[in-house]
């Protein structure tokens, strides 16, 4: 090697495709292996560096599905001395430009505590043990849950919290997709004019997630797409909307604008998360695909589909402002629904009757809200008094001078909708169903 070093710094690296392999090593040199004194050179790479830095020569430009310069260059950070540099240096010397027209960089695995992945130190995860475990879709959801400009780290118990997560993603589809049995989204879709206010915001909130998710896509923000996808799911539909739409999807006659107006924006919200979601969860979004209701736009395979853009027409920042506040009451309402489920006043939300007793501002802002209040609350009954004092309530510490009063609510348990009303048993007919529920089976019964 000595001798070889010695005639690069004489000659220059070219020499060694100028020379024969025999002028390289002394007479002498003998393979300590086999014994042989007769040694092949390779010419096929002169410098491991320079090789990758002008593949995008090799590769881009001789292929004509493919385009120069490249759109993205990924690899870890410490490429940066490395293959970006030596592509770097090699374009701008010989095309005046740079060979990607971005380039991302990321961290390296390491286990819990953030000790490098090792063998010797037995804390190696091996992707295909996640596969055979937890599924494909568990290991994609941890390298996009993962902010890969740091270390990513991995673990059993880091494994687990994403498959909880994953779970609580996938049956939250798999509710809407249980409530569209019977929706024909062709025939029965309700305009968004006609649809119920709390439908129109929930579809205000499914375009502020695909704005930012289209944007974290495009920005290369993954960690990002899993953390709002999750939240929404579980905090924006399940303990919200799906939470309140229950009764309407359960109770209401099958073909009743209320019913269909919930099932219209259940069909877009899922049909928006699939399309969100395919390209990190592509065998969950492809299954939901499968089983959502037939339309001659369907693609074959979500895969065929494309990404979904935000319809500014159903955004409503006025709307989102009021259900918001009225988002902050329900938090408070749930306070005081607690307190009382502490004494013992009462045991499920819908044994409880509320009365709110709100400042003039605040009264006027939930009087258009009044028989709205106990399904947006889940609650037998509900009632709003204008900034009167209310003994043993709840003062709430958020809103100033709103206090909500929990009472046992009055009346026996519909069997049907599982509300407290007083006109349950006044029916010979059916004496355990409320009179709300009558009218929906005479509907029903009627129906062609």
């Amino acid at each position: 090697m000595e001798n070889v070093y010695t005639m690069f710094k004489k000659h220059g690296a070219d020499i060694w495709f100028e020379k024969d392999v025999s002028q390289y090593l002394p007479k002498d040199t003998v393979c300590q292996k086999c014994g042989n004194q007769s040694f092949k050179k390779e010419n096929d790479i002169l410098d491991v560096w320079f090789d990758s830095g002008v593949s995008h020569a090799a590769v881009l430009e001789q292929r004509p599905n493919l385009k120069w310069p490249a759109d993205l260059y990924l690899e870890g950070s410490d490429q940066h001395r490395g293959w970006f540099h030596s592509s770097l240096l090699a374009a701008a010397g010989t095309r005046n430009s740079a060979p990607y027209t971005s380039v991302l960089t990321h961290g390296f695995v390491v286990d819990a505590d953030g000790r490098k992945m090792s063998k010797l130190l037995g804390n190696v995860i091996a992707p295909n043990e996640v596969i055979e475990k937890y599924g494909a879709e568990i290991l994609r959801l941890w390298v996009t849950a993962s902010d890969y400009r740091e270390d990513i780290h991995i673990s059993e118990n880091i494994l687990k919290q994403l498959s909880d997560a994953y779970r609580r993603i996938r049956n939250t589809c798999r509710f809407m997709l249980g409530n569209l049995f019977d929706f024909d989204p062709e025939k029965e879709a309700v305009a968004y004019a006609s649809m119920l206010e709390i439908d129109r915001f929930a579809l205000h909130k499914l375009q502020e997630l695909t704005q930012r998710l289209r944007k974290a896509y495009d920005d290369y923000e993954f960690h990002i797409i899993y953390h709002r996808l999750y939240n929404y799911c579980v905090l924006d539909l399940s303990a919200f909307y799906l939470d309140v739409l229950k009764d309407r999807l359960y109770t209401a006659a099958p073909t009743s604008l209320e019913r269909k107006s919930a099932q219209t924006v259940m069909h877009f919200t899922l049909d928006t998360i699939t399309r969100l979601m395919a390209p990190i969860l592509p065998f969950t979004a492809e299954e939901i695909w499968n089983f959502m209701p037939d339309r001659s736009a369907k693609e074959k395979s979500i895969h065929l589909a494309a990404l979904p853009e935000a319809n500014t027409a159903w955004k409503d920042d006025r709307l989102s402002q009021r259900w918001e506040r009225l988002l902050t009451i329900r938090a408070e309402v749930t306070k005081a629904l607690e307190e009382a489920r502490a004494k013992k006043l009462i045991g499920h939300p819908l044994d409880a009757a509320v009365v709110f007793s709100a400042p003039q501002d605040l009264y006027k802002e939930l009087l258009p809200y009044g028989d709205d209040l106990r399904s947006i609350l889940i609650v037998s009954r509900a009632s709003l008094v204008n900034d009167k004092k209310l003994e043993a309530a709840f003062e709430s510490p958020e809103i100033k001078g709103l206090n909500i009063l929990v009472e046992p609510a009055a009346g026996e348990k519909c069997e049907r909708c599982w509300i407290h009303e007083p006109s349950v048993g006044t029916s010979t007919e059916h004496p355990t169903i409320c009179n709300r529920c009558l009218t929906v089976l005479d509907r029903i019964e009627t129906y062609p």
